[in-house]
This record gives structure tokens, C-alpha cells and sequence, in this order.
């Protein structure tokens, strides 16, 4: 599904402290900006240590945003920490013809059934694993950026790629930095739909 000529897309991250769900809402919200967009992306914490629940938020639009508050009703719902399911409500507003993009051994039929959700659209993939995998760091953020956008088009591939690249880059080592691209991608290959 493309939610890129929507005239506002709503993502809501749920994550725990230090798993890079805050750097993943800015990656696609600075890639949003490279194509001419308007965004907002923000974290909603307190004083929580690392582990610790949190929340992040995306907005992206084709027109000037307006509101300034976290997102109640969001478009997308992505949950970079399976042991969340069953302790946080991230279905909780989410838009009937909405999209859950969890993290998770799961299948997305079974992940609806245990939610009871029965509107939009689930997609699963093993983020952890990919992470571990490529990075050798249970780092779900990027892998769970590939996972987005198979799920939603919000931006191009190749520009959240580019960006990836570009900021990662400049923080970590190449190698660091090629291993979540190979993360991004295999994510983006093995999500499943249903």
C-alpha cells in the first residue's frame, strides 16, 4: 500500500530506551525532508532509564502540519519490541484501515488473533534476529525501517537507503554502517503480510 501521496501520514513507534526507535522516526522523517516534504518526528519520554517503554512520532505530509501533539490516531503503528505485545495497547487509535508493523517470530495471523484486532493490516517480520544477524546488536530500528516501507511506501527505498547510509555513516564505522543496510534490506525482503 502506498501511503506516500497521502496528504498526511501518522506513525507511531513503540520501542524500548536505547533500541533506536527515536533515531528510526528521524531517519524517515529526514528522508521525507530530502523529498520535499513536511514533517514532525519526536519522542514522548520522561525521566525512563534504558529499557524503559517509550513512544516516538512521525508525521509526514505534502502539505504544511498544523498540529503540534502526539499522535492519537495514527495511520501506522510499528512495534520495534516484541516483549511490548500483550503490555502496551499499541492498537489503542489506531485507524480502522490502519497498518501494525511488529516485530516478532509471530505470524501476523497469529499476532491479530492474540491483539483481537480485526481491522487494517498486520505485517511481521524477526527483526531481532535480522539485527543480530547483520549487526550482531539486537538493533531492530533499521530492520524495522525496511519492514515499514514493504509495508507502506511512505518514502522511497532508495532515499531511506541513502539516508541510512548517510547518517549511520558518519556515526559508526563502514562496516557498522553496510551491515544495517543489509539489515534494512533483508528486512524489507522477509516481512510478511496478513
Amino acid at each position: 500500500m502506498s501511503l506516500s501521496k497521502a496528504d498526511l501520514t501518522e506513525i507511531r513507534w513503540h520501542g524500548r530506551g536505547g533500541q533506536g526507535a527515536v533515531t528510526a522516526s528521524e531517519l524517515l522523517a529526514e528522508t521525507a525532508l530530502h523529498e520535499g516534504k513536511y514533517l514532525q518526528a519526536f519522542p514522548d519520554y520522561g525521566p525512563e532509564r534504558m529499557g524503559a517503554p517509550i513512544r516516538a512520532y512521525t508525521r509526514i505530509s505534502s502539505s504544511p502540519i498544523r498540529q503540534h501533539c502526539q499522535i492519537t490516531d495514527p495511520d501506522v503503528v510499528v512495534v520495534l519490541d516484541p516483549t511490548l505485545i500483550g503490555v502496551v495497547d499499541f492498537t489503542q487509535g489506531l485507524k480502522d484501515q490502519g497498518m501494525l508493523v511488529v516485530n516478532t517470530t509471530t505470524s501476523p495471523t497469529e499476532l491479530r488473533s492474540k491483539l483481537d484486532w480485526k481491522k487494517g493490516k498486520v505485517f511481521t517480520v524477526d527483526a531481532t534476529r535480522i539485527a543480530l544477524d547483520t549487526v550482531g546488536r539486537n538493533f531492530p530500528n533499521v530492520p524495522m525501517l525496511g519492514a515499514l516501507l514493504k509495508a507502506a511506501e511512505i518514502v522511497s527505498k532508495d532515499d531511506l537507503r541513502k539516508e541510512i547510509k548517510s547518517r549511520l555513516g558518519a556515526r559508526v564505522s563502514k562496516n557498522v554502517a553496510e551491515a544495517n543496510i543489509n539489515a534494512f534490506e533483508r528486512a524489507y525482503n522477509e516481512t510478511k503480510e496478513g
